[in-house]
């Protein structure tokens, strides 16, 4: 029994190493995470526990009623690109307005209009983000979201290990 113990403390031990030795997670993308990953991280957060069943169909329930709101006072986006993505999905997509992304992911951790902030949260991304980008706003889960006036044009992610 004890050496079992010791060897499953070795696995773990070990698998712990191995993901310290994994490079950080930096990407860019066109679509970001879902409203549904945001939510429940930051509840979790929040909370220090997930949000149960009755909590998971209450947001939902309202996510619902505030897309359906927003699309009948915007009838122009009802016709657009990214509308399944918005509507379906509850994911975020370059594109959108950023009413479409506070309905989705609510109010962002974080926000600046200064190019020296987005150059830091870009990393390797800046160069080509650099004079097309006027905001950013960063999330959960490493992800910045960079505006162009009122539309989101860029997304990244960066999450040290």
């Amino acid at each position: 029994m004890i050496r079992r113990c010791m060897a499953l403390a070795c696995a773990v031990l070990a698998l712990t190493a191995c993901a310290r030795l994994l490079p950080a997670t930096q990407q860019r993308s066109s679509q970001g995470p879902t409203a549904e990953e945001i939510w429940y991280v930051s509840v979790a957060m929040q909370n220090g526990r997930e949000p149960n069943y009755d909590e998971k169909q209450h947001w939902r329930d309202q996510l619902d009623i505030r897309i359906s709101a927003y699309l009948r006072q915007h009838p122009e986006d009802a016709n657009s690109l990214q509308l399944s993505t918005f509507r379906f999905d509850y994911r975020v997509a370059a594109g959108m307005s950023k009413e479409m992304v506070l309905i989705l992911f609510g109010p962002p951790i974080s926000t600046t209009t200064s190019e020296a902030d987005m150059e830091r949260v870009a990393r390797r991304y800046w160069p080509m983000l650099k004079g097309n980008v006027t905001e950013a706003w960063e999330y959960p889960l490493g992800w910045t979201l960079y505006f162009a006036g009122l539309r989101l044009t860029e997304l990244t992610q960066y999450l040290p290990r």
